[in-house]
């Protein structure tokens, strides 16, 4: 994480918090009613002392409005939401996303291999960063199922055997719904990692395996050599540890 200050603000009327966190060139705040997720923003700057002045600042402002230092702030147990303008972003990722998947194709929004770069990524990441708004939990596992069948009117194809066989059989069946099956599940696994910090264990389990059929698709497709963005996915996620 970069440096991170949490404030926060109590009278009779109200009882809201105020955090900023600044890493490099880039800032973001976090602010609304204590015990709540509240708002994220992001500001981009040209060069690191410029930021760190502004950031610097922005939190004196807040202390010379009445805003006191909120020590029992915890950033792991708080939810992440991207900033709607900018999209994915490693200060709008919980901490233990941003350790686990460093490299810059998890904040990627146009390659179609990254997890929320395709248009099926991009979309799963609102659908549950909306669902999580709504209701705070989710039956993650369950998800991508819901996803494919609720939001975008197909039929699920859970992922399974990876045999040439068996796959070119589900390519021949339905090869939209297959990759958008497979797409929504393993953008699904990311997505809770990046918004909560953990990953539930089924979800875990079937995203390595949705991305093992992908590959299986592009060998029997003829798309070229095996996908180095895909294998670095699976080999990251494997090593992430799932509750």
């Amino acid at each position: 994480m970069g440096t991170m200050e949490a404030y926060r603000y109590q009278d009779e009327k109200s009882d809201k918090f105020w955090r900023i966190e600044y890493e490099g060139a880039a800032l973001a705040v976090n602010y609304g009613k204590t015990g709540t997720t509240g708002r994220y923003q992001v500001k981009e700057f040209g060069d690191e002392g410029e930021c760190e002045k502004e950031a610097k600042k922005l939190a004196a402002s807040k202390v010379k409005k009445g805003y006191l230092p909120y020590p029992e702030f915890d950033p792991l147990k708080q939810l992440y939401f991207d900033d709607e303008e900018l999209g994915p972003h490693p200060l709008t990722s919980h901490p233990n996303f941003r350790r686990g998947f460093d490299d810059e194709l998890y904040y990627s929004c146009i390659d179609e291999e990254a997890p929320f770069g395709s248009d099926e990524g991009s979309d799963t990441l609102y659908w549950v960063a909306e669902g999580l708004r709504n209701v705070k939990a989710l039956d993650f596992a369950a998800f991508p199922k819901k996803a494919v069948e609720e939001y975008c009117g197909m039929s699920y194809i859970p992922p399974g055997d990876i045999s040439r066989d068996a796959v070119e059989r589900l390519l021949k069946e339905d090869e939209m719904a297959l990759t958008q099956s497979d797409m929504t599940t393993y953008a699904v696994a990311f997505a809770q990692i990046k918004i909560t910090g953990r990953l539930d264990a089924g979800l875990k389990e079937a995203a390595i395996g949705s991305m093992r059929r992908i590959a299986a698709v592009a060998d029997i497709m003829g798309w070229g050599p095996p996908s180095e963005i895909g294998e670095r996915m699976v080999a990251d996620l494997e090593r992430f540890p799932a509750d």
